[in-house]
């Protein structure tokens, strides 16, 4: 059953000039961005603001996670020039700070690592002083694969949760609650001055109780920063929104996160995981 989205929690779509600058720099650069695969509600305002979170390893996943827009089925051959052109967008744009995704890639013997250290390294010799932010698939719990991404040295090493343990086998197809808090624990054991980050979509069957004991997990394995935002059903062929939380819920999983030590905490109905990531990572510089 489909509840009503509340009047409030409506989107502004607006188009301006940068917008379209942007979609069609990446048209023209081939490239892929999980806010247009994902349809994310913010494009207009983060377009619009030249950010974007780039998606490397084409736009097909190997996954079919049930909140997820991004197309799946089988996925292209590795594009070996990806990260070039991505470090090329980058420099375009003027960007500071760079967050890259991607599909995620079980078909590949290191789900992709290699070419998330090689689009770090191509940003960073052509701006140096860019700030890299990865958000990476769980490379099926790989000490090695993670290996690979950490010794490029992203500035935030992010990997979503996305929702609570106990819906994991309805929302998160082919995952593990564990194996992913795992995956963030082994990132901060190898390097303790890593930015680490998490998040997770809100009203998908949780309850309250188990929000809390998912962020004490994170904080269990030193996680530094975290998004929490409203999940919004793509299609009637995903997952069902359950309920909409209110804005003084999310300020209030805010306020209990930075009790539990979270370096940022970013919580809101529309937050998303790059959702202004930059300004995350500014927060926690001024510390």
């Amino acid at each position: 059953m489909h509840i009503k989205r509340p009047q409030w929690l409506r989107v502004n779509t607006s188009w301006g000039e940068n917008y379209r600058l942007l979609k069609s720099l990446l048209a023209d650069s081939s490239l892929h961005t999980v806010c247009q695969e994902a349809n994310c509600p913010n494009i207009n305002h983060c377009f619009e603001n030249k950010t974007a979170t780039f998606l490397i390893l084409g736009n097909i996943c190997t996954r079919g996670c049930r909140f997820c827009d991004v197309k799946r089925g089988t996925p292209q051959e590795v594009d070996k020039d990806e990260p070039k052109r991505v470090a090329f967008a980058v420099k375009e744009l003027g960007l500071a700070y760079a967050v890259i995704t991607s599909v995620t890639r079980d078909d590949l013997s290191d789900g992709g690592a290699s070419l998330f250290a090689q689009t770090i390294q191509e940003i960073r010799n052509l701006i140096p002083d860019c700030r890299v932010e990865v958000l990476i698939p769980d490379l099926l719990g790989s000490f090695e694969s993670l290996k690979i991404v950490l010794e490029a040295k992203p500035d935030v090493l992010n990997h979503n949760l996305e929702t609570v343990e106990r819906l994991y086998p309805q929302v998160r197809r082919g995952a593990d609650y564990q194996r992913s808090l795992n995956l963030l624990h082994a990132a901060k054991n190898y390097d303790q001055n890593l930015i680490t980050k998490s998040g997770i979509m809100v009203g998908l069957g949780e309850i309250w109780e188990e929000i809390v004991n998912f962020m004490e997990d994170l904080r269990n394995v030193n996680c530094d920063l975290l998004t929490i935002g409203q999940y919004l059903s793509p299609s009637r062929e995903h997952l069902p929104v359950l309920k909409y939380y209110q804005p003084d819920e999310f300020a209030e999983l805010k306020s209990i996160g930075e009790g539990m030590g979270f370096s940022h905490v970013e919580s809101g109905p529309l937050v998303r995981s790059s959702y202004q990531a930059h300004k995350q990572m500014e927060s926690l510089c001024r510390k």
